[in-house]
């Protein structure tokens, strides 16, 4: 069974192309800083928004047209493989990621869906043999069904926190077979509504046990893909306690997890926290901590997550500022954790969807390699801050400066700033940029 038939296959045309199925951007063998694009980008289709959503709202029903639509079970499982892989073919993608629910089916015991996750993944086993597509990471979803309804790891209830450690199990074996290079932990409902009726200590403990346990596993097993912690400040919870960058990397220093950890930025993520996409990349960069990104993007206009696929140019641009600053994502990737609307029903939208948002990236990725290359704004930035570079600074800088040397030193100065920041210049280079490279 053929689940695309309108599309042949995605191939780079070239920004002249009018053709709604070439890439006009994203030229996957284009050598860019000593690497070809394909190599820089990693993308990955994510299997949730791709293969499983179904276009309901709180305010409405499914609106989806999929070829698997009829199926139910293990039958409509492996009929979503099916597609996956001829999707992930004709896209020339080769990464995806998934839930362990997104690929199989609950059953009435942990025992029944395990035996159902084997089926399945012995079928994804043989696909990724047979096209080559590869696991950039799997994750474990311990969110939709009711026994998570006050958290997993911070449920205030034993027997969840057993259920959700078993799970993991499952998932990091599963990650083991397949060969995942990372492995993504996303708070869930890992946050809590009110403080009235919450142990936040024993909760933030509790999240740390089975973050550890996790390490100790997958030691155990020999899996050896990166960890990764994904930030969002709120939904499905009020607040969720790996807030933001900033707020993760303080928990996993605090834990003693920061050395087997890095970060899953996504760009609506950011937004929900009230910073820019690029801001939480930076702030992991400068901490070691980038490892991967979910690209997307929010709607200012709307206060929830909205996954939208990324078309911002000053966005994807700023982000690979960023990741190739970061010497690339390595072991990572940028899944496309990215959703057509829901009156994008038909089958070839998820084409348009993944085109547009891969050739938004590739864009961003040049205008980022040639303002590094020309080093735009890294030379503005020096001289701002060429302060330090000697005298008092220097010994700031150095450690060598005290409260009361400092004192000494502008006791009877007159220290006044009339140096510009240059923002709109910068800007205005920036646009020339956007414009101009190709």
């Amino acid at each position: 069974m053929m689940y695309f038939p309108d599309v042949d296959g995605v191939v780079y045309e070239g920004k002249n192309s009018n053709n709604p199925l070439a890439f006009k951007e994203y030229n996957p063998n284009q050598v860019i800083l000593g690497k070809p694009m394909s190599d820089h980008l990693r993308f990955a289709v994510s299997y949730w928004h791709t293969f499983t959503l179904t276009g309901s709202d709180p305010f409405g029903l499914p609106t989806m047209l999929r070829p698997w639509d009829g199926y139910s079970g293990l039958d409509l499982a492996k009929k979503r493989v099916e597609g996956a892989f001829e999707f992930l073919t004709k896209l020339g993608v080769d990464y995806f990621c998934f839930h362990d629910r997104d690929i199989a089916p609950e059953g009435a015991t942990l025992r029944e869906t395990n035996k159902n996750l084997d089926v399945i993944v012995s079928m994804i086993q043989d696909y990724m043999k047979s096209t080559g597509k590869k696991l950039l990471w799997n994750t474990q979803n311990m969110f939709s069904n009711p026994r998570f309804v006050h958290g997993a790891a911070t449920s205030p209830y034993s027997d969840v926190f057993a259920y959700s450690a078993a799970q993991v199990k499952k998932s990091l074996e599963i990650a083991k077979e397949l060969g995942a290079e990372n492995y993504v932990f996303w708070g869930g409902r890992e946050g809590y509504e009110t403080l009235l009726n919450t142990d936040l200590k024993l909760e933030l403990d509790n999240m740390a046990r089975l973050l550890q346990m996790a390490c100790d596993y997958a030691d155990e097993i020999g899996f050896k893909g990166q960890f990764l912690l994904e930030p969002k400040p709120k939904e499905p919870t009020k607040h969720q306690y790996d807030f933001d960058a900033a707020a993760a990397i303080a928990f996993l220093q605090n834990y003693g997890l920061k050395d087997r950890f890095k970060l899953n930025i996504e760009a609506n993520h950011a937004m929900l926290a009230g910073h820019t996409f690029e801001h939480e990349l930076a702030v992991s960069r400068i901490n070691g901590m980038l490892g991967s990104v979910d690209a997307n993007q929010g709607d200012s206009l709307l206060g929830w997550d909205t996954d939208e696929f990324p078309t911002d140019l000053y966005s994807t641009t700023l982000a690979m500022v960023e990741v190739l600053k970061n010497g690339g994502l390595h072991s990572g990737g940028l899944n496309f954790d990215s959703k057509v609307r829901r009156g994008s029903m038909t089958p070839v939208d998820l084409f348009y969807g993944h085109i547009v948002g891969m050739d938004s990236f590739a864009r961003g990725m040049k205008v980022a390699a040639k303002l590094i290359e020309d080093k735009v704004f890294d030379d503005v930035v020096a001289t701002r801050y060429a302060s330090y570079q000697s005298g008092v600074g220097k010994d700031i800088v150095e450690g060598k400066a005290t409260l009361k040397s400092l004192e000494e030193y502008v006791i009877d100065k007159d220290v006044k700033v009339e140096t510009s920041g240059r923002q709109e210049l910068l800007l205005a280079k920036l646009n020339q940029y956007l414009l101009n490279v190709e």
